[in-house]
């Protein structure tokens, strides 16, 4: 008997095809944009005198001002304290209720309370939650703490969630068939599973608090952003220079260095070894070391 031929389908000819629903959403979408635009006061006016104002703005912040190197080094040491207490407090609350929000855990009398604050921590911005605590404990550091402290439970109780409940059950079920406790079953089961994961997420939320702790310090929760503030109030624009450029270079450094620990915690590479020539591969596959000789 001859073969039959099979018709090609549309899709197996055109595989990137758009559905007639998809185009009618990319056209609405479009429309609203434009309609946004429109009501918003966007016009091309506006925009190229906003070019103008930016152009005498870049040019009176340089060359940067060294003048209160002092004041710089203070505000900047206060945001770091706050980044470090904020993350660490963060990560501290955030794994016990990572773990009561596991659904593959935990029962669900257990679950819906922690998603719950853990939702209620994620709903407003730190910024937001920074001004609800100066009201409550008045100006300064504890005020920058508290708020992103409650903006880490948020971000790290969410993500630490998720990668307990897309870990594999075998492992769990074979630590409990041999009789273990369940911090036990916990600490040899399910932490092995989603410890680069914890690491990861947890470098970035010191990297976002110490963004974070010179927004907070705007409102009057500590930080370089009093600072910073107080410049831009002064036209002092050399000096928010400065201090912008070394916001950014304590950025990179701590990108580095939570580079490093990742190293360290996850690949086992010991801190000599990563100055070492071909110690350490890019891709964070740790190298033997070659000796010279």
């Amino acid at each position: 008997m001859a073969p039959v031929a099979v018709p090609a389908s549309p899709s197996a000819t055109k595989p990137f095809a758009l559905s007639p629903r998809v185009k009618w959403g990319l056209l609405l979408l479009v429309v609203y944009m434009l309609f946004a635009a429109t009501q918003l006061g966007f016009s091309w006016d506006r925009f190229e005198a906003g070019l103008g104002h930016g152009a005498k703005f870049l040019a009176r912040m340089f060359p940067p001002s060294v003048e209160r190197l002092d004041v710089l080094w203070k505000g900047i040491a206060e945001s770091l304290e706050i980044a470090v207490l904020a993350t660490t407090l963060g990560i501290i609350l955030a794994l016990p209720l990572s773990l009561l929000g596991a659904r593959n855990l935990m029962p669900v009398w257990a679950t819906w309370p922690a998603r719950t604050v853990v939702s209620l921590c994620r709903a407003l911005h730190p910024v937001i939650v920074a001004i609800i605590f100066v009201k409550a404990v008045g100006f300064g550091a504890l005020a920058g703490v508290l708020a992103l402290t409650v903006a880490s439970i948020g971000f790290i109780g969410k993500l630490f969630t998720e990668s307990i409940e897309e870990i594999s059950l075998k492992q769990v079920e074979a630590v409990r068939a041999t009789g273990a406790s369940f911090a036990n079953v916990i600490i040899f089961a399910v932490l092995p599973q989603v410890f680069a994961r914890f690491v990861g997420f947890s470098t970035y939320q010191m990297d976002s608090n110490l963004r974070n702790s010179t927004m907070v310090g705007i409102v009057g929760a500590g930080g370089i952003g009093g600072t910073l503030f107080s410049a831009f109030q002064r036209f002092d624009y050399d000096f928010v220079c400065t201090i912008l450029a070394t916001i950014i270079a304590i950025i990179m450094v701590g990108e580095l260095l939570a580079g490093v620990v990742r190293a360290i915690l996850l690949d086992n590479v010991s801190p000599t070894s990563l100055f070492r020539k071909k110690a350490y591969a890019p891709s964070g596959t740790p190298r033997p070391i070659e000796d010279d000789a």
